[in-house]
């Protein structure tokens, strides 16, 4: 599934080509996970001011009202000057006079949303649960030791809920807690101030690693040029079940929480 990391990567390679593009034409392909909220024909004519991240919501703000979109479990965006005929999994196309942007969306749980504005009841049902940013200003250590404290959940758990702080997903919230020496399974409330701001500092760090090197592909994610992310090559623990871990050669394990996959160093991680 596309994380923060891999809207990101999609963020910054939209940005510079469809800023100041105006709409000429919208298609729809076969349903998303949500109706787009507005007549196609409505967006024609209107022009993108800038885009913005929010967890894993892209934000394309336009003259009127903005666009919400979500990558869901196997979606990518593509743009482009000229893109060649929609295929059975391209399900949103937006053509501007700068280029095409598509969505190819294989699974179809992704979502294209129009909204009024910021105050739109649409985008604050979306939004307004969010945690906070990790890559922002506002990744308060206080305010992270603060809900580490009032949660018993395992940390793994909390970090994927996205209720403290966003984007921290099933590959990264394992390569973060190696990081940061922490067990998956330990509560949030047990982890102490020093380790609270080793964690702090892991999720910052490994997520703008991730970032740099395009995300991570572990099945259908590309950038807007098509290429894969690389963040999984070097992972330390994610998916090497068995292996020696990298710093003391222990063998990582695996173990399941909530439906997911967890890999740690029994060795590194207390």
């Amino acid at each position: 599934m596309p994380e923060l990391p891999e809207v990101e990567v999609t963020r910054q390679g939209l940005a510079p080509s469809l800023t100041g593009a105006r709409i000429t034409q919208v298609r729809l392909g076969k349903p998303l996970r949500w109706p787009l909220g507005v007549a196609p024909e409505r967006l024609v004519g209107l022009r993108v001011q800038g885009l913005r991240r929010r967890g894993k919501y892209l934000l394309i703000d336009l003259s009127e009202g903005l666009l919400l979109i979500h990558l869901g479990m196997s979606g990518s965006l593509r743009f482009a000057p000229q893109l060649s005929p929609a295929g059975v999994h391209d399900h949103f196309e937006m053509q501007t006079d700068h280029g095409s942007l598509r969505l190819h969306d294989p699974r179809r749980f992704g979502a294209v949303l129009y909204a009024e504005g910021p105050q739109d009841a649409r985008a604050h049902k979306l939004l307004d649960g969010l945690g906070m940013e990790p890559l922002g200003g506002d990744f308060d250590l206080a305010r992270f030791r603060a809900g580490l404290r009032a949660s018993r959940q395992a940390i793994k758990q909390l970090l994927l809920s996205g209720r403290l702080v966003v984007g921290v997903g099933n590959i990264y919230a394992s390569e973060v807690l190696f990081v940061a020496g922490i067990r998956p399974t330990a509560p949030a409330c047990s982890i102490s101030a020093p380790r609270a701001a080793r964690l702090h500092a892991a999720i910052r760090q490994v997520l703008a690693q991730a970032v740099r090197q395009g995300g991570s592909t572990l099945r259908d994610f590309s950038g807007i040029d098509g290429n894969a992310g690389h963040f999984q090559l070097q992972a330390q623990v994610y998916g090497r079940e068995g292996q020696p871990c990298r710093v003391c050669g222990t063998a990582v394990q695996a173990l399941r929480q909530g439906q997911r996959s967890t890999y740690f160093c029994p060795r590194c991680q207390r």
